[in-house]
C-alpha cells in the first residue's frame, strides 16, 4: 500500500549574511515653560525615545532562508526626539525577522553563536536599540534652574550576522549519489525533487511530509540529503554543507542500491565512515538500512543476502523496497514511525 502523499517541495537557501542596525535613541529636548502668567517657567524638555531593536523570531511556516537571501541590510526605526511640556519622544519600532526552526545565528566578525532558534515563537534580540537622551528638565538643580544641557541619544547596535539553517527533520535520507533517495521522497510525499538516472541529480536538500499508513493525522518530516561521497566529512562534494542538515534528524535511513549487489557492503562502509568522521556525533543516531531499486534486481536472493550481511555487520535492521512499484514502502514507513516515536520519548 502506498502511503498518502502530503507536504511540499522545498527549494532551500540554508545560509545567508545580513547586516542589522538597531535604531538610535532620540535626543533630549531643550524647552522651558511659557505660560501666560509664568513668563520665566522652568525647564520642561522631555527625553528622547528609545531606538527600535532588531529581533529574530521562529516561524514554523518557514523552512528556508530564501526570504532573507537578497535582504543585505535591516534597519530598525530610531527613537523620536523629546519635546516640550516634558513629553518623551516615541520609541522606534522594532524590526522582527522571521526565520525557520533550526536557524543558528552567529556574529560574522567573531564567530560567536548568538542563538540557536528551534522552538516556534522563540525570539532573539540580535541588535538592541540605543537609549534616548535626557531632556533639560533632568538637569535642573537648585543652583542651575534653567539648564540648557541635554543628552543625545546613543547609537543602536550594529553587526554583521551569519544565519545558518540546520533542517529540523524526523528522518534523514543518506546514501551515495543515485541511491534512490529522491525517488523515495517523491513517492512517499508531495515533495518533488529532481529525479534522474545519473549521480548528483539532487544538489540541495529537500523536505517532504509523510503520513502514517491509515492515519493522516500522524506525520513525520523526511529530508533528502544530496548524495555523499568519500571525504564528505572534510568537505568533498560539498559534504560538510549537506551533513549539517542531518545533525538534528532523529533517525537516519541509509539507502543502498540493490541493483549493485556486489557493492552493497562498500556502499554501507563509505557512508558510515563519513558519518563517524563528521565533527557532530552522527554515528550515535538510530538508523535503518534500506535496500532500494528492488524492481531492477535480477538475482533477488543474492542482493537480499548482501543487504542482510551488511546489516548484521552494523548491528541494525534492514528493509528492501522499490519506490517505483511501491513494494515494501508501507513496511518501511511503519518502521520509521516506530523509530521516530522511540527517539521522541528519549530524554
Amino acid at each position: 500500500m502506498r502511503p498518502r502523499a502530503l507536504g511540499v517541495a522545498v527549494v532551500l537557501i540554508d545560509s545567508v549574511r545580513v547586516r542589522v542596525q538597531a535604531g538610535a535613541g532620540g535626543n533630549g529636548c531643550v524647552s522651558f515653560r511659557r505660560e501666560k502668567y509664568v513668563p520665566r517657567g522652568g525647564p520642561d524638555g522631555g527625553d528622547g525615545g528609545r531606538g527600535g531593536d532588531v529581533i529574530m523570531e521562529v516561524d514554523r511556516g518557514l523552512n528556508t532562508l530564501l526570504h532573507l537571501h537578497h535582504r543585505r541590510q535591516v534597519r530598525a526605526e530610531r527613537g523620536r526626539h523629546g519635546r516640550g511640556a516634558n513629553r518623551t519622544g516615541a520609541g522606534g519600532a522594532d524590526v522582527v525577522l522571521a526565520v525557520p526552526p533550526g536557524t543558528v545565528v552567529r556574529d560574522a566578525a567573531t564567530g560567536e553563536v548568538l542563538g540557536d532558534l528551534v522552538a516556534a515563537g522563540q525570539r532573539l534580540v540580535v541588535a538592541r536599540g540605543g537609549r534616548g537622551g535626557r531632556g533639560n528638565a533632568r538637569f535642573a538643580t537648585s543652583t542651575n534652574q534653567a539648564p540648557r544641557t541635554v543628552e543625545e541619544g546613543t547609537p543602536g547596535e550594529a553587526r554583521e550576522l551569519e544565519l545558518e539553517l540546520k533542517l529540523l527533520a524526523d528522518v534523514g535520507l543518506v546514501g551515495l549519489p543515485n541511491a534512490g533517495k529522491s525517488t523515495l521522497l517523491a513517492r512517499l510525499s508531495a515533495a518533488r525533487p529532481k529525479v534522474a538516472d545519473y549521480p548528483f541529480t539532487t544538489l540541495e536538500p529537500y523536505l517532504g511530509v509523510v503520513s502514517a499508513p491509515g492515519d493522516d493525522l500522524r506525520t513525520l518530516v523526511m529530508a533528502d540529503i544530496p548524495g555523499l561521497i568519500e571525504g564528505a566529512h572534510a568537505g568533498a562534494g560539498l559534504g560538510t554543507q549537506f551533513l549539517r542538515h542531518i545533525e538534528r534528524c532523529q533517525v537516519l535511513a541509509q539507502l543502498v542500491d540493490l541493483s549493485l549487489a556486489d557493492e552493497v557492503a562498500a556502499q554501507v562502509a563509505t557512508i558510515r565512515s563519513e558519518l563517524e568522521a563528521y565533527p557532530a556525533p552522527l554515528e550515535g543516531r538510530p538508523w535503518v538500512l534500506v535496500g532500494t531499486k528492488l524492481d531492477a534486481v535480477g538475482d533477488r536472493e543474492t542482493a537480499l543476502a548482501a543487504l542482510q550481511a551488511a546489516a548484521r555487520s552494523c548491528g541494525v535492521g534492514c528493509l528492501a523496497i522499490s519506490a517505483v512499484t511501491g513494494e515494501g514502502l508501507a513496511v518501511l514507513v511503519g518502521r520509521l514511525f516506530e523509530l521516530v516515536g522511540e527517539a521522541r520519548e528519549r530524554p
